[in-house]
Parts: structure tokens; sequence; C-alpha cells
């Protein structure tokens, strides 16, 4: 796999940047700061397998590449529209969002 110049972040051979030995994806981390604004102690608690250098190194990795990213979010939220228009609702998404509607 090509160095990042990052330590803990590799390209697989999709070209999708992961925190190195792990399957997490820089995007998933990326989006949970942006969604969520949680700083890498709070990312951390999400992600108790991951130290906070690599997650550190995620968020510097989507600063300096973030047009990048933010062109793959844009297409994954786009991806998800898509499906979502296509089949239409579920029955369990239909029954989960009665459920957490209720007061």
């Amino acid at each position: 796999m090509p160095d990042t110049g990052y330590p803990h972040i590799e390209i697989n051979d999709d070209s999708v940047p992961l925190i190195a030995g792990t399957t997490t994806k820089v995007v998933e981390i990326v989006q949970d700061h942006l969604a969520h604004s949680w700083d890498g102690v709070e990312i951390r608690r999400q992600y108790p397998s991951l130290t906070l250098g690599q997650i550190h190194s995620a968020l510097a990795y989507y600063y300096d590449h973030r047009e990048e990213i933010d062109q793959d979010i844009e297409r994954r939220r786009e991806r998800v529209a898509d499906l979502q228009s296509r089949h239409g609702s579920s029955v369990i998404g239909d029954r989960l969002r009665t459920v957490t509607s209720k007061p």
C-alpha cells in the first residue's frame, strides 16, 4: 500500500484511506467529527479500539485532503438518496421511525 505520509493512515487497493491495520475508513471518523462536532476524545469513546494518535491522524488527513473527502461524503449521500428513492421505505425502517417518534 502506498505511503501517505501520515503515520496511522494507509490507502487500500480501492484508493480508500483507512486507519492502518483496521477496516475503519477515514471518512467514517470525519463524518462523526462533522455531524456531531466530536473532538478526538469523544471519537475515541465511540471507537475504543482506536488510539488518539490514529484519530488525530485521520482528522489531519481530512483537513489536508478536505476537498477530496468532502466530495466522497457527497457521493455517499447521493448514493443513499438514490437507493432510498429506488427502493422506497422498508418495513423495519417504518417501524423504527414509529417507535422512536413516540413520546
